[in-house]
């Protein structure tokens, strides 16, 4: 079995996958190698039924010696193959949004395979929101306050969503509590950056240069980002992804904001590419891990 694109031909044999109603676990040829590498030339396979793979979404580009790229996907409990649809990404701030901007410039450049298609802001004149209409990126305000009266109340909040057809929502300096209705309507699918390894300076208050301050108070050695998904309370979901920044002995409050905020616009990055390209394994026991791109039996 085999299709190819328009015009493209090839003389290398395919391995025939049939129907069946029991679940198969798809392996690509032995004559293939992963590679992340493109070509112009894809070949795709495909079966009239669904495939269920007992792990988590993985996308794989398999390159044969010949040079011909097969592009392959697997998506988890019994969802169709799927190949190259970009996640839509709800982006929520309430500030300057340099998380954003890192996030929005990551999939225009095409490291992240989703795309932003709404931001949420509490402020209407923040930076972020600036830089959202700049980029033709639709605003919506939330919640609905005295200084924001046009704002969304959040059920009208989730039907918004809804209708941009969002996947994901990403905090990124959003400083207001996420409300169960979105929590609801999005399990397992908002992601949130604090600026220190939680559980450690996190919850309500701690926020901005207040953490990076009393990191430097209290005589922590490190500090770092903290990726986490967001429950009902501020900073308690199930933690995703972390990355460790020493905290030196002359640090101020802000020379240690600037060290690591540079690590959370890597770590963002990578957290959201991820999970767009569905890498997010969750342990029997809650925890989620991140499958690793170049080898998928291995997880941070």
């Amino acid at each position: 079995m085999e299709s190819l694109r328009p015009g493209f031909r090839t003389s290398l044999k395919l391995p025939v996958i049939r129907n069946t109603q029991e679940s198969l676990f798809l392996r690509p040829p032995s004559f293939c190698s992963r590679s992340l590498a493109r070509t112009s030339n894809c070949l795709s396979l495909r079966t009239q039924n669904r495939l269920a793979f007992r792990g988590s979404y993985l996308n794989s580009r398999l390159e044969c010696g010949s040079g011909v790229e097969i592009a392959a996907s697997w998506s988890s409990e019994g969802e169709e193959l799927k190949d190259g649809v970009k996640k839509k990404l709800a982006v929520f701030v309430s500030g300057g949004g340099s998380n954003f901007r890192s996030i929005h410039e990551a999939c225009v450049a095409g490291s992240v395979h989703g795309e932003v298609v709404v931001l949420v802001t509490n402020k209407g004149g923040c930076g972020g929101a600036v830089y959202a209409r700049d980029n033709d990126i639709p605003v919506v305000l939330f919640p609905r306050t005295k200084e924001e009266p046009n704002g969304l109340f959040a059920s009208d909040l989730v039907a918004a969503l809804r209708r941009y057809e969002v996947d994901f929502i990403l905090l990124a300096g959003y400083l207001k509590l996420i409300p169960m209705e979105l929590i609801r309507a999005y399990p397992k699918s908002i992601l949130n950056i604090h600026p220190s390894l939680l559980p450690a300076f996190g919850g309500k208050g701690y926020f901005g240069m207040k953490v990076h301050k009393a990191v430097i108070a209290s005589g922590a050695r490190y500090s770092g980002p903290t990726i986490h998904f967001v429950d009902e309370h501020y900073d308690t979901g199930r933690i995703l992804a972390q990355r460790v920044v020493p905290v030196l002995a002359t640090d101020n409050a802000e020379e240690l904001a600037a060290r690591v905020l540079k690590e959370e616009h890597c770590l963002y990055v990578e957290a959201v590419a991820a999970i767009c390209q569905g890498r997010i394994v969750w342990r029997e026991d809650g925890v989620p891990l991140i499958q690793s791109i170049d080898n998928p039996n291995l997880y941070s």
